[in-house]
């Protein structure tokens, strides 16, 4: 547990400049005010738009309607399909995962089958399988949890722990305990407002989640459902980390990285905005400096005709 530790707060470090970085860029710095209704959400990032730079994201159609005006039940849940399977396209450089995240304020609720859908989906990416085998390197490294031993056994062992860890807490937090409890497993992006509200916006996500009635609330399925997967690791675990203090750190600090995540997700298209705009004025800079080496000049004004004489 002490690398995972390690890494969140690697993560954190990183991601806290950037953060107070966009702060410092507004002119006012807002608190963050968790929703009560839906409709909070929708008119604080009613002028969010989706920039170029930034992973796809889902649902930005606006749902078709029947003639009446509303959704039946079919067209609501073939929506809602709609908008997963774009969701389940997105990624951060091409490579991290970002399928349980949505930019889209109005998503349709997901029902418990595309709960366990997108579980599965996230549980069986490449992506995952990636991070594990580091965070099981790193383990092997500092010999955490020495009865495992070295080797390839020894680090066959770590990096079977490291991913029943992940697949558990996301099994019961994302899909069991979601269906359960009506919660949104996905996190909301808020794109607007100041880079500290964001920031704090981000964090919240831990705790405060969108239910699928539109309402907000406690996240009871990610903090129970990550102490249900550090419960049911004693499985597994070696005896001496067992323990009901070992047991709940690790619970909470898969919510911490909880944290880390949503923060990547929340600054990120922020981040290859400011990229793109800083490599094109690059390469204006650099196209202004080829054409004066090769002495193209702007064209001169054209000299007006003399007037006719009578």
């Amino acid at each position: 547990m002490a690398s995972r530790r390690r890494l969140a707060a690697a993560s954190l470090l990183f991601l806290s400049p950037i953060a107070a970085q966009w702060a410092m860029a507004q002119s006012t710095v807002s608190t963050l005010h968790l929703p009560d209704e839906p409709g909070i959400v929708a008119q604080q990032s009613a002028p969010q738009t989706t920039p170029q730079s930034a992973p796809a994201a889902a649902g930005q159609t606006p749902p078709a309607q029947s003639t009446n005006g509303q959704l039946t039940d079919e067209e609501k849940r073939k929506k809602s399909q709609e908008q997963l399977e774009q969701q389940e396209h997105q990624r951060v450089l091409g490579v991290m995962a970002t399928f349980n995240t949505t930019n889209n304020k109005d998503a349709l609720p997901l029902t418990p089958k595309q709960k366990f859908q997108l579980f599965f989906k996230s549980a069986t990416d490449p992506w995952p399988f990636a991070l594990t085998a580091v965070s099981a390197g790193i383990d092997q490294a500092e010999n955490s949890f020495p009865e495992y031993g070295q080797g390839m056994e020894g680090y066959g062992k770590r990096y079977g722990a490291d991913y029943a860890d992940y697949f558990s807490g996301n099994f019961f937090g994302n899909a069991v305990l979601t269906s359960w409890w009506h919660e949104d497993p996905r996190y909301f992006q808020k794109g607007t407002g100041s880079g500290f509200s964001r920031f704090l916006w981000a964090a919240g996500s831990t705790v405060w989640c969108k239910r699928d009635n539109g309402t907000w609330g406690p996240n009871y399925a990610n903090v129970i459902g990550n102490l249900m997967g550090a419960a049911l690791s004693n499985v597994y675990y070696p005896a001496s980390d067992r323990t009901v203090g070992e047991t709940l750190e690790r619970g909470f600090s898969v919510s911490a990285q909880g944290i880390v995540g949503a923060e990547v997700i929340e600054f990120w298209p922020d981040i290859a905005r400011r990229y793109h705009r800083k490599h094109m004025e690059k390469l204006a800079k650099q196209q202004a400096q080829r054409d004066a080496q090769s002495g193209i000049q702007p064209a001169p004004p054209a000299a007006a005709s003399p007037k006719p004489q009578n």
